[in-house]
């Protein structure tokens, strides 16, 4: 295989202006470095692709051929089901595996590659951070984090923030938040009102608040606390209100499930019975945040505010990041309350900060909106072609929903035809493509899906 050769113009490597779909300025990185890291060091990134594909061929070769890969590989823990390739590299849309298939990614790490495989954004930060600082510790304060901290507090109306790793690390974190509250201002208030089919984590206490089908089984006893009511119904939230209840929990679109949209007004009435009862709202945007729907919150689509706000995924654009966002009224933690290891180190801080510069200019987030509109009419096209399907989304989280249990054999046949989707339930299809997904690439994932629906 060589790498470098690529074989259509839709293949060569591409500058950072075309790879960010923003202006230079917007590429502009934390600490001060303007002028130092801008347009010049990712079009530098960007411009020697070529050499760095000769580079990652030489490191290929002397591996040799890539060895066959069994279905489940004896070193890992059986707990997922993968096929039997090993992906190696990605760019932008697109991935390749060892055997040097090339896919179009419209899974993207299940919305974790916010900017694409390996955007030049996140190179640059890590290549500027990684020869300053990588970690000195929670125990001191670095540049890095608190820039990110206050710009997700000017982005999004909080009041504080706490830098963590990972979705699940900040549902606990925000069940601790809200014991804390009620504890202190509820009379020892502690449960958590949640959604059947919503995720929120793979934690004791987040299986315990999500309500993914068949969990209830597998790790009990879980944490008590947490009421299920169906998502979407505000008589039901307000039904399961009771003298222990310190707070309402729910995704503004529900990502797992199969991307749940509910009605409108939800989120507003949550925020009134909230506001009514004298709760705390928690909205869990580590799939919908970071511009995923058109706004950079979901939330504001609905013009509220939650009182805690998870985020993740996106955040770190590829990179194990996450944070949880808090009111002033909801942010009563003391210190020794809570604490993360890795979270709000100064590499992967720089790298959220340079992310969410990108993410939330007004005309990246047009544009998201703009990609979604036409995902959403290229999906509706596909499934008044196929019928018994139905698209439902918003910006780009979408989904087809069949009549029929195809989605798994479908997403398998996809994988065949080159574009990656998602099985999120025996008759739903999730599609999760980058947020500087182009016109061209949404083409292109349509046909491939169309010639993979013709052979079910």
């Amino acid at each position: 295989m060589t790498t470098a050769n690529f074989s259509t113009p839709g293949e060569r490597p591409l500058t950072g202006r075309e790879l960010s779909g923003s202006p230079p300025a917007l590429f502009t990185l934390a600490n001060g470095h303007t002028a130092a890291v801008g347009a010049a060091a990712v079009d530098a990134i960007a411009v020697d692709a070529v050499q760095r594909e000769a580079a990652v061929d030489a490191v290929l070769a002397e591996r040799g051929p890539a060895p066959q890969v069994d279905p489940i590989d004896p070193s890992f823990m059986d707990v997922v089901r993968r096929p039997p390739l090993v992906m190696q590299r990605g760019q932008g849309s697109y991935v390749w595996d060892e055997a040097g298939r090339r896919y179009l990614d419209f899974l993207q790490g299940w919305a974790v590659n916010a900017l694409g495989h390996c955007p030049p954004e996140v190179q640059a930060a890590l290549a500027e951070q990684s020869s300053l600082l990588i970690t000195p510790s929670p125990a001191f304060h670095n540049r890095p984090a608190i820039e990110l901290g206050r710009l997700l507090c000017r982005l999004t109306g909080a009041a504080r923030v706490a830098l963590l790793n990972s979705g699940a690390e900040a549902s606990e974190t925000a069940f601790k938040l809200a014991r804390k509250w009620g504890r202190k201002y509820k009379r020892g208030a502690f449960g958590v009102v949640s959604t059947a089919g919503g995720f929120h984590g793979r934690t004791l206490a987040a299986m315990a608040a999500s309500g993914k089908p068949g969990w209830e089984a597998l790790f009990p006893p879980y944490p008590p606390g947490f009421t299920k009511v169906p998502f979407g119904d505000l008589a039901a939230m307000e039904a399961a209100i009771d003298a222990d209840t310190v707070a309402l929990m729910v995704e503004p679109i529900q990502g797992e499930a199969g991307v749940v949209v509910p009605p409108d007004g939800y989120l507003r009435g949550l925020r009134e019975l909230a506001d009514r009862h004298d709760l705390l709202l928690i909205l869990d945007e580590v799939q919908t945040g970071l511009g995923r729907t058109g706004r950079f919150l979901a939330q504001e689509h609905e013009g509220i505010r939650a009182d805690i706000t998870t985020l993740g995924k996106g955040l770190g654009a590829g990179l194990p990041v996450s944070a949880v966002l808090a009111s002033e009224r909801a942010a009563c933690f003391e210190p020794g309350d809570n604490g993360s290891t890795h979270g709000g180190n100064p590499l992967l801080s720089h790298v959220a900060l340079a992310v969410c510069r990108v993410i939330a200019t007004p005309p990246f987030l047009e544009r998201v909106e703009r990609r979604g509109l036409e995902l959403a009419a290229t999906l509706a096209g596909l499934a008044e072609r196929w019928g018994r399907a139905a698209p439902r989304g918003r910006g780009l989280l979408a989904a087809i929903v069949f009549e029929d249990a195809c989605a798994e054999r479908l997403a398998e046949l996809a994988r065949d035809e080159g574009v990656l989707v998602n099985a999120a339930r025996p008759n739903i299809v999730r599609l999760m493509p980058q947020l500087r997904v182009s016109s061209a690439e949404i083409c292109e994932m349509s046909a491939r899906l169309a010639r993979a629906h013709a052979r079910l």
